[in-house]
């Protein structure tokens, strides 16, 4: 499934200070990423947020590889 991150999240100062979020909502990529990261399907995070879509949680997890694709890479060890 090929998502188009940029059709469902957006930034705007005068929302949740600026942070991405699922357009139309309040919902930050943040969140969905912590819920996924956390052991959350992606079918009980549609069940808490049924106004949001598979896309749109695809496209939060889209949007953070993005963000992170031109980063740094630095030793863990």
């Amino acid at each position: 499934m090929k998502t188009d991150w940029k059709k469902f999240i957006s930034s705007d100062p005068k929302i949740m200070l600026g942070k991405p979020v699922i357009k139309g909502t309040r919902i930050t990529v943040e969140l969905i990423l912590e819920k996924l990261a956390e052991g959350e399907t992606i079918e009980q995070i549609i069940e808490s947020h049924p106004h949001i879509s598979r896309k749109a949680i695809y496209a939060c997890i889209l949007f953070a590889k993005d963000s992170v694709k031109n980063e740094t890479a630095f030793s863990l060890a």
